[in-house]
């Protein structure tokens, strides 16, 4: 399977991203590393390692109640949506699984943020942390900073069996992501039942 993008706009600030090729080397077949990142259940998760078919969405930050975004945080396209990202996920992951797919979030927010957030979202599947960067620069992730921080640009990789088989790069509607990806599965399996 060749790689491949999709798009869709930053449902938060209405600007327009545009595909930068900074995911050009994430091609399917590629392997994915080795690594275990600590999830919000305080359970380690090595995606590599991972047998079955699952969507691995990457998300810069997610707010808190009362916590202010990081500095220029409006300015950046594509920073915004994290959450309803994850409402997206989390609203169709019955649908998900019901086609034996699992769901993982990533950030390099800390365990005890992604706690939070599961619990405030009810989120019923696991968030990960990749706070050290560790799956970051395995893969070459793209970055954008705010204020002094690093974060995670937002993608999604498709992987089965810890291979890499469909990279969606840029999300432009987080909110409408997780519906995408299930369109773009139903897709496939036409063009399999038709040839």
């Amino acid at each position: 399977m060749a790689e491949s993008t999709s798009n869709m706009s930053d449902a938060d600030s209405g600007t327009r991203i545009g595909d930068d090729g900074a995911v050009r080397h994430l091609v399917a077949g590629i392997e994915l590393p080795d690594i275990t990142l600590l999830s919000h259940r305080g359970e380690g998760v090595n995606l590599a390692k991972r047998r079955g078919a699952a969507v691995v969405y990457v998300y810069p930050w997610t707010g808190r109640p009362g916590v202010s975004d990081p500095p220029g945080w409006d300015d950046i396209p594509g920073a915004h949506g994290s959450t309803p990202e994850t409402e997206g996920f989390r609203d169709h992951y019955l649908r998900f699984r019901s086609q034996k797919i699992e769901v993982f979030g990533v950030s390099t927010q800390s365990d005890e943020h992604q706690q939070e957030l599961a619990a405030r979202l009810a989120v019923p599947f696991q968030l990960l942390s990749d706070e050290m960067f560790a799956f970051q620069r395995a893969l070459a992730l793209p970055t954008f900073q705010a204020g002094n921080e690093l974060y995670l640009r937002r993608l999604t990789l498709f992987i089965r069996d810890g291979i890499l088989a469909h990279t969606f790069y840029p999300v432009e509607r987080p909110g409408e992501h997780a519906r995408e990806i299930l369109d773009w599965l139903d897709e496939k399996r036409r063009v399999l039942d038709a040839g």
